[in-house]
């Protein structure tokens, strides 16, 4: 992304903003949400560029961000967003450490051939100097896509190994991998982790505090649905999650997914950790922001 002047005198200002304030939030227009929903870039797009969204989000409550794009933006861009989430008391949630090349269904970690789990490790391993400026602790995982030529129970034991490696270069600073089961049936077919319960299998075989789950709920719906049923069996592997609701990938309240429930059911967890909202507005604008709004404030309160 070309670095605009509206970007340099946003970031200036965060900059400046930190500096001053190091380690004290400045006042919410707005209670804080009971639970870390992490907005993103666009979900608040009227408000102005990425730092001025951040901002906005605080007023609104809210204590986490997202960026799944995060590791491919320059590094001025990177501590910018650190700084402006530092200087509000917010979290960093998840980037995506190493991004699957989609339109060509890769990596395959399962294959015989070792190139794109050789490829996959050094995404890896450059993803560390990326959390550290991000003061990120979790980063997003997809592993590949599957080989129709190798009988999936060598795909799944490659796998493991390819993620106890990974797991050996991430632990020692403390970050977590977390591992994303996406659905086939209509987003991205192929993908070789389709559910929260073949994550949870992989996650007990590398046996690492370096590599959980991602549960994506709007993904697990499609894929398998029992979305409390799900979480409770596998809560010990699952170390972040995201909403979106189902059909369609906008917020709680447009779909068949009671998030009501679903807060609920985590509170009496008592989850403390983020909950990335990786999902569109259903309404364009100002008014799908307010929309955007009402709903986690919904949900929140439930």
């Amino acid at each position: 992304m070309r670095l605009t002047r509206r970007f340099l005198l946003a970031a200036g200002a965060a900059v400046a903003g930190a500096a001053a304030m190091p380690s004290v939030a400045r006042q919410s227009n707005a209670s804080r949400f009971s639970l870390g929903f992490a907005p993103h870039e666009g979900s608040f797009a009227s408000r102005g560029h990425r730092l001025e969204q951040i901002a906005f989000a605080a007023d609104q409550g809210f204590t986490a961000w997202e960026d799944n794009e995060a590791a491919g933006r320059p590094v001025e861009e990177q501590v910018a967003i650190a700084r402006a989430l530092q200087q509000r008391g917010m979290t960093m949630g998840v980037f995506v450490a190493s991004m699957p090349k989609w339109a060509q269904s890769r990596p395959v970690l399962g294959a015989n051939d070792d190139g794109d789990r050789t490829a996959f490790l050094a995404d890896i391993r450059a993803s560390i100097d990326v959390a550290k400026r991000l003061n990120a602790k979790w980063m997003t995982v997809v592993p590949g896509f599957l080989d129709r030529r190798v009988p999936i129970d060598i795909q799944t034991g490659r796998v493991i190994d390819t993620m106890r490696r990974a797991a050996d270069i991430v632990a020692p600073h403390g970050l977590v991998m977390v591992m994303e089961p996406l659905n086939t049936l209509v987003d991205h077919p192929g993908v070789f982790l389709q559910t929260v319960p073949q994550g949870y299998a992989v996650a007990r075989g590398v046996d690492s505090p370096a590599v959980k789950i991602l549960a994506d709920l709007y993904h697990e719906q499609i894929q398998a649905g029992h979305l409390v049923r799900t979480l409770d069996s596998c809560w010990s592997e699952i170390a972040y999650l995201q909403f979106g609701d189902n059909p369609g990938r906008k917020e709680p309240g447009t779909g068949e997914i009671n998030y009501a429930n679903i807060v609920r059911w985590l509170r009496a967890k008592r989850f403390a950790g983020v909950i990335g909202m990786e999902h569109g507005n259903s309404v364009e604008g100002r008014a799908g922001e307010e929309r955007l709004l009402a709903a986690y404030r919904a949900i929140d309160a439930a």
